[in-house]
């Protein structure tokens, strides 16, 4: 909770359990806790978590004004109901909080930046018009922060995103509007820093199917701040949602990958998806080729291209196969629970010749007997910089995402294994980072030699 919400039921707290009888200024403490849920709204912002609270904390204000002009005081079990209905109250917002994207630990500060790419050499095959493919990126960058600069939100048109992300994994549609009031730590539109005229090794980040760019914004903000650009990826018509610029949304079409696993056309139609994914990626390469020569650009010069890792989850950990397997520009490949289907026979028969390194769920790799699995085992041998496939113990496919910091019922909700978020998120991020350190920057790990350090972690074998 955020401190003025934390405020209010502390004061109608100490106003309850308050012994008998009351002098003034603690009967006064209702009516603090109004003027204080006032200032929460107009400083804070609403959030719908905070009902109970709002509707709770002016009907203790009225009875305990009413107290003061000469009724009688409750009985103290009327007092210790009302805690019970307070305390209930504020639980909601504890378990459903602000979510937070914690500080990252390198020594850059991050800006970040929004695009939209147009490639007019490929056809749009998922809008049904036709028109050039056309897609949103988001880039996160070491940056010189100003002090007019002002913090990013953890997705932009959140207020569209996040009714989009609710419905998807079968919450209702206002569950998740307070994400309009997530922000990072980040700047949006920050100059890029320059560092004694060094540049920046760029890795691609592609979501999985009903994804979006930012979902594993926490991995790109340490990145980041150890000098890295992040390029997260918004895969327009299977991303959760596309808001363009100009404002016209692209909501996910979900003829773009068949509902039904054992349709007998799910690889051809799925590797059309990955086909179309890889080559955003490589389109935005050739981009960022011209904006690094270009000095009008905020990135001219900054981008190490000879350096490129890229990594994804679920089907975007596909794409990253498909577009390295296919793109000898990229250097490095990480997937996040895989999905095989859509990578092309050619790919999975040919391997991929860039160092590699392979992270499952429990249940993901528990789950050995489906199409994807057995697409992936049939892969593996053909890695030829393999540096491992682990698993880990505890949780869930989304365990890979932003979501395990967001809640501590997310596991109750079936969003995520049981695993403890917090330590989710350390064990992604020190796989994620010393892999892209040790394979674009020649940094040793020890995580990759022996047996890992972190108990959760088994090896794939």
């Amino acid at each position: 909770m955020r401190p003025l919400e934390i405020l209010i039921p502390v004061l109608l707290i100490v106003y309850l359990i308050w012994k008998h009888p009351r002098p003034v200024y603690i009967r006064l403490m209702p009516v603090l806790a109004v003027v204080v849920n006032v200032m929460h709204l107009a400083v804070e912002g609403y959030r719908w978590q905070m009902i109970p609270l709002y509707i709770l904390t002016p009907l203790i204000a009225i009875s305990s004004l009413t107290k003061i002009f000469g009724a009688k005081d409750w009985k103290p079990r009327a007092s210790f109901l009302s805690v019970g209905l307070v305390a209930l109250a504020t639980a909601i917002p504890i378990l459903l909080p602000i979510p937070r994207i914690p500080a990252p630990s390198g020594p850059f500060q991050v800006g970040t930046r929004s695009f939209e790419m147009v490639d007019e050499a490929r056809n749009e095959i998922y809008s049904g018009k036709d028109e050039a493919r056309r897609f949103m990126i988001q880039v996160w960058y070491p940056a010189e922060v100003k002090e007019t600069d002002v913090r990013a939100p953890w997705m932009e048109n959140a207020a569209v995103f996040a009714p989009a992300i609710a419905t998807y994994i079968d919450l209702p549609s206002f569950f998740l509007d307070h994400l309009v009031l997530t922000s990072i730590p980040a700047y949006k539109d920050a100059e890029a820093a320059v560092v004694n005229e060094e540049a920046f090794p760029v890795i691609f980040f592609s979501h999985g199917w009903n994804g979006f760019s930012a979902q594993n914004a926490g991995q790109a903000l340490e990145l980041a701040s150890h000098g890295y650009v992040v390029v997260g990826m918004q895969h327009t018509y299977g991303a959760v949602t596309t808001v363009f610029p100009d404002g016209s949304i692209a909501p996910n079409n979900p003829d773009a990958l068949p509902r039904d696993g054992k349709d007998p056309n799910y690889e051809e139609v799925a590797r059309v998806l990955v086909d179309q994914w890889a080559g955003d990626m490589s389109f935005v390469l050739d981009q960022l080729t011209v904006w690094n020569e270009a000095d009008t650009n905020p990135f001219f010069g900054r981008l190490d291209l000879s350096r490129v890792g890229a990594y994804g989850h679920s089907t975007g950990g596909g794409a990253v196969i498909q577009f390295c397997g296919t793109d000898a520009r990229c250097k490095a490949v990480l997937g996040m629970d895989p999905f095989m289907r859509p990578v092309s026979a050619e790919v999975i028969a040919a391997g991929v010749s860039q160092p590699a390194f392979f992270m499952f769920s429990q249940a993901w790799a528990d789950d050995t007997g489906t199409p994807s699995s057995k697409l992936f085992g049939q892969f593996i041998p053909n890695v030829k910089n393999g540096l491992g496939v682990v698993s880990i113990d505890g949780t869930r496919h989304f365990d890979f995402s932003d979501l395990p910091l967001f809640s501590p019922i997310a596991p109750q909700l079936g969003l995520k294994g049981p695993l403890n978020g917090k330590r989710v998120t350390v064990i992604v991020t020190s796989y994620l980072f010393d892999f892209f350190e040790l394979t674009l920057r020649d940094v040793p790990s020890a995580l990759f030699e022996g047996a890992s350090p972190f108990v959760e972690v088994r090896a794939v074998k």
